[in-house]
């Protein structure tokens, strides 16, 4: 049974705006400048329709296919900058609202407009997104706040609109979440909490490697 909460929707779809340069970056470009586009996009495994990804290797993966990021943590990060931050600034496709992006249960699946997405895992970030930022220390700053947003694949493909409501449509009962996952990554090596994350079946198969590395 799927869970509607009527306050929960995409404030906005993003895609990039344009391919800029990323020097220093692996691949030299990157397609982090994403904007806001009113009109319906084709979601698939390859991702929004309109939109492109440069550094493959990184973020290219399936389970990568779409990026969330919570208006509400944006609000945060404006006082903490002291700046206004448009939607798409730090690369996601979705702008939510209404919806605790950061304790998402990795597995839960989520109904868009007509798409089905299901959460992989949280967004780690890169010296592309920091310079992207202009922000001082801004990985470790990102890091600490413990606010990344979350990546998913796509169950079934279909359209989506800023403004759609998101309805959950089914939730795990492992209760493994995006913050969980993030905290190992971020440094901490609670063995509980390892151990629940490694049973985690939906966890996708790269960030079990590197979570496997922090049992020992």
């Amino acid at each position: 049974m799927s869970e509607t909460n009527s306050s929960a929707k995409v404030l906005s779809l993003n895609v990039v705006h344009a391919v800029i340069p990323d020097v220093g970056g692996s691949v030299g470009i990157t397609s982090i400048d994403k904007r806001s586009v009113s009109d319906s996009r084709q979601v698939t495994t390859a991702g929004v329709a309109g939109d492109q990804r440069s550094d493959i290797p990184n973020h290219g993966m399936p389970e990568q296919a779409v990026y969330a990021y919570a208006r509400e943590d944006y609000e945060w990060w404006e006082a903490e900058l002291d700046r206004e931050i448009p939607a798409g600034k730090f690369g996601e496709n979705l702008t939510t609202v209404g919806i605790d992006v950061t304790n998402a249960v990795i597995g839960q699946t989520w109904r868009i407009g007509t798409t089905l997405l299901q959460v992989t895992g949280p967004r780690i970030p890169c010296g592309t997104f920091a310079r992207f930022m202009e922000e001082d220390k801004w990985v470790k700053r990102f890091m600490a706040e413990g606010m990344p947003g979350t990546y998913f694949q796509i169950l079934e493909a279909g359209e989506i609109t800023a403004g759609d409501e998101i309805k959950i449509e089914s939730t795990p009962e492992h209760g493994v979440t995006v913050s969980d996952v993030y905290q190992l990554v971020a440094g901490d090596r609670d063995l509980e909490r390892i151990a629940r994350v490694l049973n985690c079946p939906e966890l996708p198969e790269e960030m079990r490697t590197q979570v496997q590395g922090y049992n020992k």
